[in-house]
């Protein structure tokens, strides 16, 4: 568990409650489901009409990783690599076979079928290459959703407003209906730059941080396969790759 992101956002809507209440405000008054359907629909639709199905629902469900983050563990993975390194000097590339077939991660996977198959080390490299170019690519259009719904709802949260002061307009013989029109006005505004601002943006900061964080990862894990497929020293290799942990 992030608890620091958990934190930060409970941190962010306590600061804006409170502030309401310390001001004389009610918290009810903060609360219009006409104004949040307003803003919540048009950003989720309007992120919907500029977004592939598949990089929508790939956004979606990364979201967990703001709270709940994937492990990086780079001395962990290190000395996983030395050891295939020692493996692969004891008994050959062969000894890596029962590693491939045990191993739950598909890239890592990958790359040791192609190892124990006899690949060249360039071809290897260059495969590898392109898959941790294309896992990039199609990450970071899933996390872009968030960064595009937090430019969207400022801009729909004054529709909502407008919407809300046509709606006063229009009820000026009839006092009783002008409260409930302003209050849209202004509320559809705060859910607005509020979602944006602490929610939608830094969710997809936070994401594009543990995408980085993945990629190196596996920069990593290509740059110790290479090493190993060259057959050189395990010493070597944890030398070469001791730059990824710091």
């Amino acid at each position: 568990m992030d608890k620091i992101s958990l934190f930060g956002l409970l941190l962010g809507l306590t600061a804006i409650v409170l502030g309401q209440v310390l001001e004389g405000g009610h918290i009810a008054s903060l609360v219009q489901f006409t104004a949040f359907l307003i803003v919540i629909g048009g950003t989720t639709g309007a992120v919907m009409l500029q977004s592939r199905s598949e990089d929508f629902v790939a956004g979606i469900r990364l979201v967990k990783w703001v709270f709940v983050p994937p492990q990086h563990d780079f001395r962990r993975v290190l000395a996983t690599l030395v050891n295939w390194s020692q493996q692969a000097r004891r008994g050959g590339l062969l000894a890596l076979e029962a590693y491939a077939n045990s191993e739950k991660d598909p890239f890592i996977r990958r790359g040791l079928q192609m190892l124990v198959d006899g690949a060249e080390p360039d071809m290897i490299r260059r495969a590898l290459e392109l898959e941790v170019d294309g896992y990039e690519e199609r990450a970071r259009a899933a996390a872009r959703i968030w960064e595009s719904a937090g430019g969207y709802a400022p801009t729909i949260g004054i529709i909502g407003a407008v919407m809300g002061l046509i709606h006063v307009m229009e009820n000026l013989t009839d006092p009783s209906k002008l409260g409930a029109g302003i209050a849209v006005a202004f509320v559809a505004t705060i859910y607005g730059v509020g979602s944006a601002n602490l929610i939608f943006l830094p969710i997809g900061n936070k994401l594009k941080q543990h995408i980085g964080m993945e990629v190196r990862r596996r920069e990593m894990l290509l740059e110790g396969l290479y090493t190993i497929a060259n057959g050189e020293n395990p010493r070597m290799l944890e030398s070469k790759l001791a730059g990824f942990l710091h």
